[in-house]
């Protein structure tokens, strides 16, 4: 089988290493991929969207992966082109893909469907988000893509205030909406979703850490660690998230003509009311999906494909026990800005753990070099938390670079 799977970061290298690790062979191509994907699957080079169909088209690709968000809605939007060409892709069309794409879509989507989701409003100018800050803390959300840094959790009008010039006046994301959002407590977990169609597979759960600094402080980020084990939910809470959102999800879906085949993310707060919806991601989240593809056990290429096709499969894979931890390296500056250049030294070192390349790229003399905000994603499992926890952090030191950021209470902080 032919594979091609677009995005260039950590998530995608994750992937492309679990496709690579399903027991038949396959001929695996990454659009734009990277230095370091370039290990695993062969990179494609053309300008857009249209000429990546065209290549695919002429290569015989059996399937398209979606990696990264921006592909899905970007011009007329991927799976949709796919789709035209009859190429089967594991990523929802364009129109269902505003679910991440746009939060306003996403929160009138759970409102209508009756889906547990804070109490909000849409703000269209400064003015109107300066006016609904009634309470404090308060979360303000840019209505886009951002990369993962257009939400901010805001204890004060201060720093709400600053957060609303900065997104609706000075622009830094763009043009677009800014939603006011009621601030929900307890804790956070990714629920991850296979959707096919009226068919869904729930698998692992992960739980990420936003901020840039130990003990949840700094500006949010991409994602500076992540953990992933099936004991991060009780059996009886996993069952009242299915019963209470996923099914709901799926059949809101299908009762709006939202054609979705793909992973869907679900980020949710544990409330003291019980689980409410924060947000959509219509991919595998990113460091998420570097802490859980180390568990998949099976088949995972013929799993996508099948699903792809409309022929899902859910007993082709599944997920080993235990706990896999994953920790970021962000490069001098992130998430304000990134900084590249500076050489990777001690990747040869590592031997217990999964190094999944986020932002590198190989300078002249051959040797890695940072080339982005995250820079890489160091990933170890073992039977209990503390076992993962320890081996994810010995590695990792065995990894430096000039300006290096990197948290240290990843998979220990909101469990002690």
């Amino acid at each position: 089988m032919k594979i091609l799977v677009t995005g260039k970061g950590g998530r995608e290298h994750a992937l492309i290493t679990a496709l690579s690790e399903s027991p038949e062979s396959h001929e695996i191509f990454a659009y734009p991929g990277s230095d370091a994907i370039a290990t695993l699957a062969t990179r494609v080079d053309v300008p857009g969207l249209p000429e990546l169909i065209t290549w695919m088209q002429a290569n015989a690709i059996d399937l398209c992966v979606a990696g990264e968000e921006a592909w899905l809605v970007k011009d007329r939007g991927l799976a949709n082109l796919c789709a035209e060409a009859g190429i089967p892709c594991w990523g929802p069309l364009k129109e269902a893909a505003q679910l991440e794409a746009s939060k306003a879509f996403a929160k009138y989507f759970l409102k209508r469907h009756h889906i547990p989701t804070a109490a909000f409003t849409v703000c269209t100018t400064a003015e109107e988000a300066r006016a609904a800050l009634t309470q404090f803390p308060i979360v303000l959300k840019f209505d886009g893509l951002a990369a993962g840094k257009g939400v901010a959790v805001c204890p004060n009008r201060d720093e709400a205030e600053e957060f609303i010039t900065d997104v609706m006046e000075k622009r830094i994301f763009g043009a677009g909406n800014l939603l006011v959002e009621h601030c929900l407590t307890g804790p956070e977990i990714s629920i991850f979703v296979s959707v096919c169609d009226e068919h869904y597979h729930i698998l692992m759960p992960a739980r990420d850490y936003k901020r840039i600094r130990d003990n949840d402080q700094g500006p949010n980020t991409g994602g500076m660690g992540a953990v992933a084990s099936r004991q991060l939910a009780e059996p009886m809470m996993m069952e009242r998230i299915e019963r209470e959102i996923v099914q709901p999800t799926v059949t809101g879906l299908i009762q709006d003509g939202l054609k979705y085949r793909g992973f869907l993310y679900f980020g949710l707060m544990l409330t003291p009311d019980g689980p409410q919806v924060i947000e959509y991601n219509c991919r595998f989240g990113d460091p998420e999906a570097e802490a859980v593809m180390p568990m998949v056990r099976g088949d995972f290429a013929r799993y996508v494909f099948e699903a792809a096709k409309g022929q899902p499969q859910p007993d082709l894979i599944h997920f080993a026990e235990g706990w896999s931890i994953c920790l970021i390296s962000a490069s001098a500056g992130y998430p304000a800005s990134s900084r590249s250049g500076d050489v990777i030294r001690g990747l040869d070192q590592v031997t217990g753990a999964r190094v999944y390349h986020c932002g590198t790229r190989k300078n002249a003399a051959g040797d890695f070099e940072t080339n982005g905000g995250r820079v890489l994603a160091i990933v170890a499992q073992g039977t209990t938390r503390t076992e993962a926890r320890d081996k994810a952090y010995a590695e990792s030191t065995k990894v430096t670079f000039d300006g290096l950021q990197r948290r240290s209470d990843i998979g220990q902080m909101h469990f002690e």
